[in-house]
């Protein structure tokens, strides 16, 4: 009996001995969780910090290209309000009477064209642009482009449907004006129309 206690209370050490070493652990693991916590909360703190710092800079930055823009913009229109100011209170007279003599004369097509396209063209303008301001342009240029094509587009079916029109009209006063000859001037018109 002394020998089943003796084991017994050896197997109780032991038990407690190696209860202990796994509480021991537990603790040392929960640590390590929550100290990992602590430092994940940390780092998300520290990039949220500096994605809200890069939103603003962003932000900062675009405000200052529009107000660069903006600057820019008044600074074009200032100086070709003055350079059309000087040309029309030095040249007014001088061009006046040079349009009076080119309408005199007859225009070429060619003469005609090219006035129209210079009315037309605008100056590009794009030494001061950054890409923003580039890629701006480039869409209101293309937007410029689509809009001349679905114009084309319409004119060119407008003009194919005006000379179909008077193709079929043609066909038809030929084709009236052969049976009244042949009637004898009555007017009366054989077959039937389509």
């Amino acid at each position: 009996m002394e020998k089943d206690l003796l084991e017994l209370q050896t197997l109780i050490e032991v038990h407690f001995v190696q209860r202990k070493r796994e509480e021991e652990e537990l603790i040392a693991l929960k640590e390590r969780i929550e100290n990992r916590r602590a430092a994940r909360a940390e780092q998300q703190r520290v990039r949220a910090e500096r994605e809200r710092v890069r939103q603003t800079k962003i932000v900062e930055e675009r405000q200052r290209k529009e107000e660069e823009e903006a600057k820019r913009r008044a600074d074009e229109e200032a100086k070709k309000k003055k350079v059309l100011s000087n040309i029309s209170a030095h040249f007014g007279g001088f061009l006046a009477k040079a349009e009076q003599r080119r309408r005199g004369k007859r225009q070429t097509g060619r003469e005609i064209k090219r006035k129209t396209l210079a009315e037309r063209r605008k100056p590009l303008a794009i030494e001061d642009l950054r890409e923003d301001g580039l890629r701006e342009r480039a869409r209101e240029m293309w937007e410029r482009i689509y809009q001349l094509e679905s114009e084309k587009f319409d004119l060119t079916e407008k003009m194919r449907r005006q000379k179909y029109e008077t193709v079929v009209l043609l066909n038809r006063i030929s084709h009236a004006q052969k049976f009244k000859k042949g009637t004898g001037g009555k007017g009366k018109v054989g077959g039937r129309w389509k």
